[in-house]
């Protein structure tokens, strides 16, 4: 932070002590940094838009799915953009309630999803499921991914 200020002070003196040399350079570097802002911006809401095209349904299944990862998984992209990567977290609710019952911390798991998935294609899959606060089934829960963070070819 210190140098934050020493820099904002010294180009502050350089303006107003050498203001036709300093104020070309100064709107450049403010027309640069305004380009750049406004590039990293467009691809946020780029990725925000695509990703709002990921569906992903959780569903508790002891019977389809092994023993010891009963939480199937379907992920459908219903964009064009092929998915490269795709990771999440998993909330568990009660019905009605908004309160998550996943015990969460340092080593709480993260999925991750497919590979590759064009878009149009789905992805089902068999999950572990996350460490649930004592005294809840999970099959009384509705499970929900939240924090999607994914990856795509351009």
């Amino acid at each position: 932070m210190l140098i934050g200020v020493l820099l904002l002070l010294t180009w502050l003196i350089l303006l107003i002590r050498y203001p036709m040399r300093a104020a070309p350079i100064s709107l450049g570097a403010l027309l640069g940094l305004g380009l750049v802002a406004t590039w990293v911006i467009w691809q946020e809401q780029r990725e925000a838009h695509r990703l709002e095209q990921i569906e992903v349904r959780m569903q508790y299944d002891a019977q389809g799915c092994p023993a010891g990862r009963p939480l199937q998984v379907m992920i459908e992209n219903r964009g064009t953009a092929a998915l490269m990567a795709l990771r999440w977290d998993v909330a568990a609710h009660s019905p009605g309630s908004d309160l998550d019952l996943v015990q969460s911390g340092y080593d709480a798991p993260r999925y991750s999803g497919p590979g590759s998935l064009a878009g149009g294609e789905s992805w089902v899959s068999c999950l572990p499921l996350p460490p649930l606060r004592p005294g809840y089934r999970a099959s009384q829960l509705e499970f929900r991914a939240q924090r999607l963070q994914g990856h795509f070819a351009d």
